[in-house]
């Protein structure tokens, strides 16, 4: 077991390298300047869009509204990366690790945009009348069927991590958080969560969409303005967190306290992996929530998916990051949810530690939602309808497993498997960006008239 552990270990740390984060940056910045920085000019429209796209609208095709879309591949985003994740990559790379993941959310808006345009140029309406789509789709409808078996890499890949970072990971956060906090028992952490799970699973997308667009949006508001309150106790350390995070993004941040220090090399790395880990922008993930949308426009979809991006890692993950660097929690040694907890006890003192608790448990439960039904579509794609049932049948009963077993070689496995997620994704969003960039053009100059 050990050999096997090493062994993809090799192969994570040669996923996840340096040639990774620079294709996912680069291809981000490709399309970014591909679409002339439009979704960040553009911010604005995609706010009101999303907001007119709560109902659905006269015959549009799809099954939920634009809203729930995005409140869906957000049930999937808005996780344990906006908490632990942001704590390891400050506790890692120091506080310049969130200037990159910034930097990579600022890129990632326009491959958010990219994916979503064409999951819903190149979806399909499968047996059941349900619209379905993705990266294995536009890879097969998009770029013929010589390319068809990159479709299938991806659907094989997505199927299986999504197991580990979309369910069992998110269990076993749960568990640990709760048992630390409450004193509940992992085994029955397990089964609430097994219970809540397929009681929403039953109703299919629609139902995943209805929760995911009444807890997504209060869970993100409440965070953020308890984080917000915490801010303001520390305003007069935000202009020395703000110089940190700009200042270590470019030099070496020493060693102080329990931080061992980190070279400018680790700021980018782990800030861009957090970054891309939290958000998803690239995996590939979130088109397949999108496609569902209720719309005829790529474009219209594509503005609102963008926003994922932006209230992902621009917003939430910012809200951890400045709360932990502006406490000084971030050079106390510890890391994960343990240094967030620990940021927001000491602005809230025998408060703060439940808030950061209980949001872990909401963010890493709508993940789960959201990640079922991206397996789920991947497995329709490799097998049928007739695997999606067996399939939603293992999801629930992983749950629990996840949250009593110790996850370690999961863990390594999904990350891994994410990685390769990524790949047929890249390769497909780099021969496909000539229809994006056409689709975009004739919308906005059919706007201009």
């Amino acid at each position: 077991m050990e050999a096997i552990s090493e062994f993809v270990s090799q192969i994570n740390g040669l996923v996840w390298g340096p040639p990774m984060l620079v294709m996912i940056l680069g291809v981000g910045l490709l399309l970014s300047i591909g679409l002339k920085m439009m979704p960040i000019l553009k911010l604005g429209a995609g706010f009101r869009l999303m907001w007119s796209g709560r109902a659905r609208g006269a015959n549009e095709d799809g099954d939920i509204p634009p809203f729930q879309a995005l409140m869906t591949a957000l049930s999937a985003t808005v996780g344990t990366g906006n908490i632990a994740g942001v704590a390891t990559a400050v506790f890692l790379g120091g506080p310049g690790a969130l200037f990159w993941m910034w930097l990579t959310a600022l890129v990632g808006m326009a491959t958010k945009y990219s994916e979503a345009v064409l999951a819903v140029r190149f979806r399909e309406v499968d047996e059941r009348g349900a619209h379905v789509g993705g990266p294995m789709y536009y890879i097969r409808n998009g770029l013929g069927s010589k390319w068809a078996w990159l479709g299938i890499l991806f659907a094989v890949f997505a199927s299986i991590a999504a197991f580990g970072i979309g369910n069992t990971v998110q269990a076993n956060s749960v568990a640990d958080v709760l048992e630390t906090n409450f004193g509940l028992p992992h085994w029955a952490t397990g089964v609430i969560l097994m219970v809540l799970v397929g009681m929403v699973l039953i109703g299919g997308i629609k139902r995943i969409g209805q929760v995911a667009s009444a807890l997504v949006p209060f869970m993100a508001v409440s965070y953020v303005l308890i984080g917000l309150i915490v801010l303001a106790i520390n305003a007069n350390q935000i202009p020395h967190a703000f110089s940190l995070v700009f200042s270590y993004a470019f030099s070496p941040a020493a060693a102080e306290g329990g931080f061992a220090g980190a070279a400018v090399w680790a700021a980018i790395r782990f800030g861009v992996a957090r970054g891309i880990f939290s958000n998803e922008a690239g995996l590939g993930s979130a088109p397949i929530a999108h496609a569902a949308a209720q719309t005829k426009n790529p474009v219209k979809q594509g503005m609102v998916a963008m926003l994922g991006t932006f209230i992902d890692t621009i917003i939430v993950c910012s809200i951890t990051g400045l709360v932990i660097i502006t406490s000084g929690a971030w050079t106390s040694g510890e890391t994960g949810a343990a240094l967030t907890s620990l940021a927001f006890e000491a602005g809230l003192p025998g408060f703060g530690n439940y808030v950061v608790a209980i949001a872990l448990a909401i963010f890493a439960f709508t993940t789960i939602l959201g990640w079922s039904f991206y397996g789920e579509r991947c497995v329709e794609f490799l097998f049928g309808i007739k695997a999606i049932l067996p399939y939603r049948i293992l999801w629930i009963l992983a749950i629990p497993l996840g949250a009593t077993i110790n996850l370690g070689f999961i863990w390594l496995v999904a990350d891994t498997l994410n990685a390769m997620m990524a790949l047929p994704n890249l390769i497909a969003l780099l021969l496909l960006c000539p229809v994006v960039f056409k689709l975009t053009r004739e919308y906005f100059e059919k706007q201009r008239q």
